[in-house]
């Protein structure tokens, strides 16, 4: 596995927060419906990890994963996981509150 996600400060804190509400989570990279390119976040126990998903590292203890399909797309990025206002998607552990987990890019270089 190589890491190939990282986390800001607001995330790795809206990270912890959750994990002392709801125990281990995980993430899941959306592929773009619904929330666009959210990533959604899961208590681990109610996702189940399909045999085309990647993980790409850990954030705060959590794991990240992607789909195989979406991953060739965006083999050659690095995912950063951040944290802005807004509402959460209706299918992740972040809904409810006034802020948002986002995913941002950086190319990396071959």
């Amino acid at each position: 596995m190589e890491d190939k996600v990282s986390a800001t400060p607001a995330a790795l804190e809206l990270i912890a927060t959750l994990q002392s509400e709801y125990g281990p989570i995980l993430f899941h990279q959306s592929g773009g419906c619904c929330d666009g390119s959210s990533p959604m976040c899961y208590p681990k126990d109610d996702f189940i990890i399909g045999d085309q998903d990647v993980q790409l590292g850990e954030i705060g203890g959590a794991p990240v994963y992607i789909s195989a399909p979406q991953y060739d797309v965006w083999k050659h990025t690095e995912l950063i996981i951040d944290v802005v206002p807004g509402r959460g998607g209706m299918f992740s552990l972040d809904n409810g509150r006034e802020v948002r987990f986002l995913t941002r890019s950086k190319v990396c270089i071959i």
